[in-house]
C-alpha cells in the first residue's frame, strides 16, 4: 500500500489550479503529525499558504506593471530633510483614503527634493492595498498616446490609462505641451476625473501650471480645473538630494627641503 499520496495528489492539485500547495505540503504534513493537529487544522494551514502565495503573486505582478523607476518606499523617505512637510497628511494618504475618494494628489517642489520618491512611495502603498498602478513621466505618457494613435490603438490605450486605479504622472511641465500632446493629456484627465485617483508631480509652482501648455490656454484651464478639484496639495521645500558631495580637505604634504619645527 502506498503511504505517500503526494505523487497522486500532484496532478489533481494542478488540475484544480492549486499546485502551489505542493510547495508547503510536505512540511505542513510533518508539522501536523508532530503537533497532532486535526484534519481541519491541517487543511486550514494549506489553504492559508495558498492564499498567501496567490496574494504574493498578485503583488509581484502589480509591482511589475507599475513600472516604478526604482524601489522607493515611504519607509525610505527622509522626512528630516523636509521639516515643513505635513507628515500627518503623507501618512493619511498612505492609508489610501484618496484612492476611495478618487481625488488627485499634486506634489510640487524644486528638482531633486524627493517628489518622485514620494509619488512612487504612495504608489507602493497602493500596490500593497491591491490597487493597479502605472507610473510614467508626463512626456512618456503623451508619447505613448501619440504612438498608439499612429498604430490605430489610441482609443484602447486611452481606455487602459483611464481605468487604472492609480496613475502617477511625473515631471508635469518639464517640457511644454504642444498639440496633440496637450489634447491627449486633457482627454485622459477628463476621463479619469472623479473616477480614479491621479498623482502629479511638477517643478512648477501651482500658479505656474498653465505655463505647461505651450499655446492652448483654454485647454490648460479645463485640464487644470479637473486636476485641482478636491486635490490634496503638497509643497516640498528643502535641500536637494542631488547636491554634489563636498570632498574633505586634504592635508598638504610638506615640501621637500622644508623641515617641520614640531618635535
Amino acid at each position: 500500500m502506498n503511504t505517500n499520496p503526494i505523487p497522486e495528489l500532484a496532478p489533481q492539485l494542478k488540475q484544480l489550479r492549486l499546485s502551489g500547495i505542493l510547495d508547503s505540503l510536505e512540511s505542513r504534513n510533518r508539522q501536523a503529525i508532530s503537533a497532532k493537529l486535526a484534519y481541519t487544522e491541517f487543511l486550514a494551514m494549506l489553504v492559508s499558504d495558498e492564499v498567501a502565495r496567490r496574494e504574493n503573486k498578485k503583488f509581484s505582478m502589480r509591482l511589475r506593471r507599475a513600472q516604478f523607476r526604482t524601489t522607493k518606499t515611504l519607509e525610505q523617505f527622509e522626512f528630516e530633510r523636509l521639516p515643513k512637510l505635513n507628515r500627518a497628511l503623507i501618512h493619511d494618504l498612505a492609508t489610501g483614503r484618496y484612492l476611495q475618494e478618487k481625488a488627485p494628489v499634486l506634489i510640487v517642489g524644486p528638482s531633486g527634493i524627493g517628489k518622485s520618491h514620494l509619488a512612487q512611495a504612495l504608489g507602493h502603498c497602493a500596490v500593497r492595498q491591491g490597487v493597479d498602478v502605472i507610473f510614467t513621466s508626463c512626456s512618456g505618457l503623451t508619447h505613448s498616446l501619440n504612438a498608439a494613435r499612429a498604430t490605430g490603438m489610441y482609443d484602447r490605450k486611452l481606455a487602459t490609462l483611464s481605468r487604472v486605479g492609480l496613475l502617477i504622472i511625473d515631471d508635469f511641465g518639464l517640457k511644454p505641451l504642444r498639440a496633440p500632446a496637450d489634447e491627449d493629456l486633457h482627454d485622459l484627465i477628463a476621463e479619469r476625473y472623479e473616477r480614479s485617483a491621479t498623482i502629479v508631480t511638477s517643478n512648477l509652482d501651482f500658479d505656474e501650471w498653465d505655463q505647461a501648455f505651450a499655446t492652448n490656454r483654454l485647454l490648460a484651464s479645463a485640464t487644470l480645473d479637473r486636476l485641482r478639484h478636491n486635490a490634496y496639495c503638497l509643497e516640498l521645500d528643502g535641500p536637494s538630494y542631488r547636491d554634489p558631495k563636498v570632498a574633505p580637505a586634504s592635508k598638504k604634504a610638506p615640501q621637500k627641503g622644508v623641515v617641520s619645527a614640531a618635535k
